[in-house]
């Protein structure tokens, strides 16, 4: 038997795009070129790596045993055509998974911290809701990522990293700003600006105030928070979000935060999938998160 990488390559990628057109086009190959590698790669290993559905690829049992193999001999050889190419400690490319708020007000000084501590400057940063994120991960196509929703995924290792404090912010003329001791009961038939379903900001939102509520009402369903900072500026209604990401409205005075009688805080995660290969990149890009703090 005599695999070869490109065939790996081509695996690894139609698992993560699910289709042939799809998989050729970022493979920069044609569609017969990548179907022939896929096929003699099923060939010598003697077994079926997708099942075919119209003209979707779908990864079966056999494939996702071999996938973190695959993924693994990609990197390390990967490391080995860059290893003289950077003079730091360690090479390779870093893909690093962030949901919103995550990705936004914290993961960028994360990376500056980075950068200057190991001179490694071979990062990639997708940003996007929690299980999207989870997503990705699961198909090997980021290393590491760093999130603020909950997460239960039997592939993916969940590590609690910093701690994050929720705020419920309105407009500073909205009615909720003249009640003195503000209770959970004030706010209740509040028109709210949410995140969409499947991040962790709306999760959050989900299990900590919305049981405490009888009745209240989704104004706008959103997918950014800044598009959601806007809305409840323009006071289209109230919001809960991290107190990071409407600092700086609050101090241009768009915002106003309520004192609730709750506990807000919430954790971030640290996730990776549990069969990825940890390069020694991988390994120091955890351990620095792990001992890291936000000094911004």
């Amino acid at each position: 038997m005599n695999i070869a990488l490109k065939q790996l390559k081509v695996f690894v990628t139609v698992a993560q795009e699910r289709t042939i057109t799809a998989a050729a086009d970022k493979l920069f190959l044609s569609k017969p070129a990548v179907s022939m590698a896929l096929s003699e790669l099923e060939k010598q290993l003697d077994h079926k790596l997708f099942d075919r559905n119209n003209n979707r690829l779908i990864i079966n049992e056999q494939g996702k045993r071999l996938l973190p193999l695959a993924d693994e001999l990609l990197s390390r050889s990967h490391s080995i055509e860059n290893l003289f190419d950077q003079t730091g400690p360690v090479t390779g490319n870093l893909k690093i998974g962030s949901s919103d708020t995550v990705g936004n007000q914290v993961t960028p000084f994360l990376l500056r911290d980075f950068r200057e501590s190991s001179q490694h400057y071979d990062q990639s940063l997708f940003i996007s809701n929690t299980a999207q994120i989870c997503h990705k991960l699961s198909e090997f196509e980021l290393d590491i990522a760093l999130v603020e929703g909950k997460v239960q995924q039997n592939d993916l290792v969940t590590e609690p990293w910093l701690d994050d404090e929720m705020v419920v912010v309105c407009h500073p003329s909205h009615p909720l700003t003249l009640i003195n001791n503000l209770r959970l009961v004030d706010l209740e038939n509040s028109e709210w600006v949410l995140r969409e379903p499947g991040s962790g900001t709306r999760e959050f939102f989900l299990n900590r105030i919305s049981p405490r509520l009888e009745k209240w009402h989704q104004a706008f369903e959103l997918n950014t928070t800044e598009a959601i900072i806007n809305c409840v500026a323009a006071n289209l209604g109230i919001t809960c979000l991290s107190k990071l990401a409407i600092q700086h409205a609050v101090n241009d005075n768009r915002l106003v935060i309520l004192e609730l009688p709750l506990d807000m805080r919430r954790q971030y995660w640290l996730l990776f999938h549990k069969e990825k290969y940890q390069s020694p990149l991988l390994k120091l890009f955890l351990n620095f998160c792990q001992k890291w703090d936000l000094k911004r």
